[in-house]
């Protein structure tokens, strides 16, 4: 039952600028709103009970279109770049302000209390207003839901307010387009205009969140994956989006903390949501049964494609975007960790897909070459789908997640660094790429051997044997792992042509040399030392 409009602090509400609350719905539970969603006409069930929605113009974040508003706060302490783009106090005050008309005069809008940080010493009240219902139903996903208990006396912390049809005017607004995201750290407040897309409120609160706890609270965040063995290990999956966070951390045999984003404290880790947002493009129940059980009802799925004349979904159709999504619920795991915190880890997995061809699928890296392969953040993704296009183009993101780090990322790499060397953590770069030559010539790697390599490491199989060391990146190759043929192991002699090999091998290491000239004057001599070698 939806806890009734009387319990929401209408004044609270007042206070932000919203004049009309009479046409507020409160916590309303996953089947009410997606019966408002079908109501409205936007969205439509799949044949497994889930509601199935489009975002509209925009089906990914738009990084060029995140704003933080610069005040005396954070004038000297954010590292303004390419993601992290100042706005000033005038234009957030008329953001604001066309927002909160333009709420004010909807015929309804859904308001969820909710927080993040599942250790309660750094929990963060959240309370989020939408225009549309499964906006709202993807905030009940992906945040941590209170009791009714904690609901009489939620003090929200945070706001955000979404608006995903109100087009800006950029020359009245300071914005880019029409769309933006800003953040206001002096207001405590997020707002979003013009997109549609779930995913700009989950990151809008992991963008505070990376700028709150390592500064206020010396935690370090964290863009990555995490799940916990029997015996209470820990392993942690950093990578960029498509390397195999979500897919890698739902291990049938580990207990999941959660898919995307962490916090590192003193005791262990713990989860910031409490739902996962997986990408969907050719999925299948046999390679990822877990997130394709999780495809039920409370499911919201984003920009998928039906097979003709049926509502099944066809999860190999990338006409609207590659980008295809589901949320749901922590809990839609079955072996979902409740509560979603662990102990500290023992490894820690850096996860790229190389489409060049040339990683190996798994290796082992000095404390030097963690830090350099941390601070770079590499992967790569296939160029395009235009004809005659097969060139993959690399990725370099700073902790594997710039967009989303106010602070400077040497921040982040220096308490990584300490946390590493404290716990004697091992450190592996794992290539979910390609093997036996690029894109286009080589073919992905099996998700059943990046599996078993996962697991061999985990239960301290490749500790005893033997390795090679990669001639360029440096990093310790096993020759052996149990169930992978061990002749994909050494990424060279998977490649006909070796020469070929060689030449790429090259062209990936200058890639990562001109990345680092940016971080070079900063980092120890271990770490420059770590670097690949032409």
């Amino acid at each position: 039952m939806p806890i009734p409009v009387i319990s929401i602090p209408k004044k609270n509400l007042l206070s932000l600028g919203l004049s009309n609350t009479e046409n507020i719905h409160y916590q309303l539970s996953p089947q009410e709103l997606v019966q408002d969603t079908l109501s409205m006409g936007d969205g439509v069930l799949n044949d497994t009970g889930a509601l199935v929605i489009r975002t509209g113009e925009f089906t990914g974040r738009s990084p060029k279109d995140k704003f933080i508003v610069k005040d005396s706060k954070t004038a000297d302490t954010v590292h303004w770049n390419e993601f992290n783009i100042p706005i000033d106090q005038q234009y957030f005050d008329i953001i604001r302000k066309k927002i909160t008309n333009y709420l004010s005069n909807r015929k309804e809008l859904w308001v969820r209390d909710c927080y993040a940080c599942a250790d309660p010493r750094y929990r963060l009240n959240i309370r989020v207003i939408n225009e549309k219902p499964w906006n709202n139903l993807f905030a009940y996903n992906m945040f941590l839901r209170p009791t009714e208990e904690e609901l009489e006396d939620f003090k929200p912390e945070w706001h955000i307010l979404s608006a995903p049809e109100l087009k800006l005017d950029p020359r009245e607004c300071g914005t880019r387009q029409h769309n933006a995201a800003v953040i206001s750290f002096k207001h405590k407040m997020i707002l979003i205009a013009g997109t549609g897309y779930t995913g700009e409120i989950k990151k809008g609160i992991f963008s505070i969140l990376n700028y709150i706890l390592p500064y206020e609270e010396n935690v370090l965040s964290m863009h990555c994956s995490a799940n916990m063995g029997e015996h209470g290990d820990t392993a942690i999956f950093f990578g960029l989006s498509g390397t195999g966070k979500t897919t890698l951390s739902a291990d049938s045999n580990r207990k999941l903390i959660g898919d995307d984003e962490h916090g590192w404290t003193d005791t262990g880790i713990f989860n910031f949501e409490g739902g996962c947002y997986a990408k969907t493009i050719n999925l299948t129940e046999e390679k990822e049964p877990e997130i394709f059980h999780a495809i039920r009802p409370g499911a919201l799925v984003e920009n998928t494609i039906f097979f003709p004349g049926s509502n099944k979904i066809n999860f190999d159709d990338a006409s609207i975007t590659e980008n295809t999504r589901v949320s749901y619920p922590l809990d839609y795991i079955s072996n979902a960790l409740e509560p979603s915190i662990g102990g500290l880890p023992k490894n820690i997995f850096f996860l790229t897909c190389d489409a060049f061809g040339v990683l190996p699928p798994v290796s082992k890296l000095t404390p030097g070459q963690a830090m350099y392969q941390f601070i770079s953040g590499y992967t790569a993704k296939v160029a395009g789908t235009e004809a005659g296009v097969t060139e993959p183009k690399s990725t370099f993101s700073a902790c594997f997640g710039a967009p989303f780090l106010p602070l400077h990322p040497g921040k982040y790499a220096e308490m990584l660094g300490k946390k590493m060397q404290d716990n004697k953590v091992n450190v592996w770069m794992i290539n979910t790429g390609w093997t036996g030559g690029p894109y286009g010539i080589g073919s992905r790697m099996k998700l059943k051997y990046t599996r078993a390599m996962i697991a061999a490491a985990l239960d301290g199989k490749l500790s005893n044997v033997e390795y090679d060391f990669d001639p360029i990146f440096g990093m310790a190759v096993p020759q052996e792992c149990p169930d992978v043929p061990s002749d994909i192991l050494n990424p060279r002699n998977t490649w006909t042509d070796k020469n070929a090999y060689d030449e790429k091998a090259k062209f990936l290491a200058g890639l990562f040399i001109k990345n680092f000239e940016k971080y070079k004057d900063g980092a120890a001599a271990e770490v420059l030392a770590a670097g690949p070698k032409i």
